[in-house]
């Protein structure tokens, strides 16, 4: 790596390592080829967000390239954070995806595992998980080093600020605390967190985390409605929605605008303590600006 690269810092390197409270929001791509959505959302967040997840077949639902819509954000000004799940490539097209989006300029990379086929739309599809999320830090770490996965010499190392997810909420937490320790390890630099509503329970978690010296970034799930409240209490583990929250958005007479006021209490409480926070407006990025002016 030469000494210039070792001075380049993304947006959201820099935010995150020289202590500002930084913001990023999920945008997600279409489900097709016509991107004027995904561009003009992309413009509404750009002045709020340090940087934009674009998702990876979220759900397992087919929608386009996250490497492509990363390069689109860069076109028009905004940060990506190219997510990369395990599930649909294996080591070879990850590693040539990785480093296709070097090349492209991106730098802010997001390893997960990415949901079972079976949450999505094309249940006949097979699953590949070649890697897990563990060893695809592990191999963004290697590829950072000038190495591919196998520790044979890259023309040219990346420069990939690596990201992971973790969840602070997750019965028993044992387990995703060994995860999150072994992600570290494997060269984590940044943790996204699954979606938060127990704050009490997510301070001591990140008390705990803080001494790893990893740059933690809250996740706060925009409520559309008290049914999808019901639905992420009863289908969704490690997230309770409070019943405090599903009563507020039953008695508001716009459940939206109320799910929007309670994201922006999150948001607030988050600048108190934490390094930052992650908004996932899920359909709704045009929210993300709402919430974010509104907890300002």
């Amino acid at each position: 790596m030469t000494e210039d690269k070792k001075l380049y810092r993304s947006n959201l390197e820099e935010s995150l390592e020289t202590g500002r409270f930084a913001i990023t929001a999920e945008i997600c791509p279409p489900k097709g080829v016509n991107t004027d959505k995904f561009i003009e959302n992309s413009k509404l967040c750009k002045d709020v967000i340090v940087a934009a997840n674009v998702t990876d077949n979220q759900r397992a639902v087919m929608r386009l390239s996250s490497l492509t819509c990363s390069k689109l954000l860069m076109d028009v000004g905004v940060e990506p954070v190219f997510q990369v799940t395990c599930r649909d490539r294996n080591r070879l097209a990850i590693q040539s995806d990785l480093l296709g989006a070097h090349v492209f300029g991106i730098r802010n990379v997001l390893a997960l595992t990415g949901d079972h086929v079976s949450f999505g739309d094309h249940k006949n599809a097979k699953s590949v998980f070649d890697l897990d999320s563990v060893q695809l830090v592990d191999t963004i770490t290697k590829l950072n080093e000038g190495l591919n996965i196998n520790n044979k010499k890259l023309r040219g190392s990346t420069d990939f600020y690596i990201g992971a997810v973790v969840a602070p909420g997750a019965v028993p937490m044992e387990p995703e605390m060994i995860k999150f320790r072994k992600k570290i390890a494997a060269g984590a630099r940044f943790f996204q967190t699954q979606a938060i509503f127990d704050m009490d329970g997510f301070k001591s978690f990140f008390d705990k985390s803080d001494k790893f010296g990893v740059k933690i970034l809250g996740g706060i799930l925009l409520l559309k409605s008290a049914k999808m409240a019901n639905f992420l209490n009863k289908n969704v583990p490690g997230v309770t929605v409070p019943q405090r929250y599903i009563e507020e958005l039953e008695n508001a007479e716009d459940e939206l605008q109320k799910g929007i006021e309670i994201a922006a209490e999150q948001l607030r409480e988050l600048k108190t303590f934490c390094h930052g926070a992650h908004i996932m407006a899920i359909g709704l990025e045009q929210t993300v600006p709402d919430i974010v002016k509104l907890a300002e």
